[in-house]
């Protein structure tokens, strides 16, 4: 096993990397802590990795200080059992003069494949001269993993795949207002393409059919390898099946008794416990995101039906049966995951008539935001109940502005409660705080 870490740790040295479009995160490494970046697999953890390698490189860092893994690499398969103690003997038995004299940054790719992962990386911090940064895609990491084990020696990052800002720099597009009348033009038709393709990076650019072939060997790899294998499920049709009733009905509610009853109605044996876990899951992998009601008490909270969405708009579009999922349901998919870029605190509301509002996002400020979704407006009927629900909404809560967002139309309505500001999907992207924190 040494003699195969040495030969990856050296093919690396040779290894010509693509550092693609610099994205809008910016992380602070802190001494005696890893920087753990987690998300949905094939977001852009390895290329955002090497654009923090290039940095360092760029810095005057000698290759050779770099240490890259990626534990998806079959060759290293056996660590799985053997444990990672290796790695390091692996790598100062190559270079031993940089022990304890130089500082060695410490890259490991997708780490959670790995059992024993924590102690071995808390040890690294505590014992030798080093910088490590983690990536994974698993939320879990975030909590029980981390929290448990590294004992305050990790921050973690989250990295989705690219917001339309990103999307913009991918395409060479200036998004910054002001923006002039052929800028907006360009903006606008990229945000077509964003709505067609989505925001994983390696789907800009192809055409339809790959797109959704694409599309659908990542949903069949989060389902097969972040699910099945991961936990070893018993029944993985049933998580098949649950996973496309998800999709087809993303941005509706779903209760588990309902889910439970459609997988048996399917002709599995899925108790309750075991759908709440494969819907732990999903969320787990960064793949989709439940939505709960706004209410101080947690318990109603979780005894109220929730709402689904997927990590990718356009993904949706490529694996759902496209019976139940309108434009309607995509725009909001889409407005989600714009908020959730920017905070995990994402709820839907209901006024105390029973009026919905699709989402409050609760800031890092603690500040909140209120934000309808609605294709259109163009409808007096549409137009009257959208309003209603969010100035009473407004009204609750003592928010003076709210937001709703369409595909095209803009206008300012003014309310008893305050105002409403109407943007079209493209512009309420580029408000949007970009810089995740």
């Amino acid at each position: 096993m040494i003699d195969m870490l040495k030969e990856i740790i050296l093919d690396f040295q040779d290894f010509e990397f693509e550092t693609g479009t610099s994205r809008h995160l910016e992380i602070t490494p802190v001494k005696g802590k890893a920087t753990v970046c987690i998300g949905v697999r094939r977001s852009g953890k390895s290329t955002f990795l090497f654009q923090i390698m290039q940095r360092l490189l760029d810095g005057g860092v000698s290759r050779r200080n770099i240490l890259y893994l990626n534990f998806f690499d079959d060759r290293l398969r056996d660590l799985r059992h053997k444990g990672l103690g290796s790695v390091t003997e692996a790598y100062y038995s190559l270079y031993p003069e940089k022990k304890n004299t130089e500082k060695v940054y410490c890259f490991f790719d997708e780490i959670q494949v790995i059992d024993g992962w924590e102690p071995f990386v808390d040890r690294l911090m505590r014992t030798e001269k080093c910088e490590v940064y983690i990536t994974g895609s698993s939320a879990d990491m975030l909590s029980n993993e981390i929290a448990t084990q590294m004992r305050g020696r990790a921050l973690t990052w989250e990295i989705f795949p690219f917001s339309f800002c990103e999307f913009l720099d991918h395409k060479g597009i200036d998004g910054h207002e002001p923006l002039s009348s052929k800028q907006r033009l360009l903006v606008q038709k990229a945000f077509e393409d964003y709505w067609e393709s989505g925001g994983f990076p390696e789907v800009a650019g192809l055409d339809h059919h790959l797109r959704v072939k694409t599309h659908q060997e990542y949903f069949n790899a989060v389902l097969f390898r972040d699910l099945v294998e991961r936990h070893d499920v018993s029944h993985p049709r049933a998580v098949a099946d649950l996973a496309h009733r998800l999709m087809d009905n993303s941005a509706s509610m779903y209760s588990i008794n309902g889910l439970t009853g459609y997988l048996k109605s399917l002709g599995h044996r899925a108790p309750k416990s075991a759908v709440s876990d494969y819907m732990a899951w999903f969320e787990d992998a960064y793949f989709l995101f439940t939505v709960r009601i706004f209410d101080a008490s947690l318990a109603r909270a979780n005894t109220n039906p929730k709402k689904i969405y997927c990590i990718d708009h356009a993904m949706v579009t490529s694996v759902a049966s496209g019976i139940l999922t309108n434009a309607g349901h995509l725009l909001e998919n889409l407005v989600f995951m714009a908020l959730r870029r920017v905070t995990p605190d994402v709820f839907y509301y209901k006024t105390k008539t029973g009026r919905e509002v699709d989402f409050i996002a609760i800031g890092p400020d603690r500040s909140r935001l209120l934000v309808q979704v609605c294709e259109s407006l163009a409808a007096q009927k549409t137009r009257k109940r959208e309003v209603t629900a969010l100035g009473e909404a407004m009204d609750e809560l003592n928010l003076n502005s709210g937001a709703i967002v369409t595909r095209s139309e803009e206008e300012r309505i003014e309310v008893e409660s305050g105002r409403i500001d109407v943007v079209p999907a493209w512009r309420f992207l580029l408000d949007m705080l970009d810089t995740q924190t």
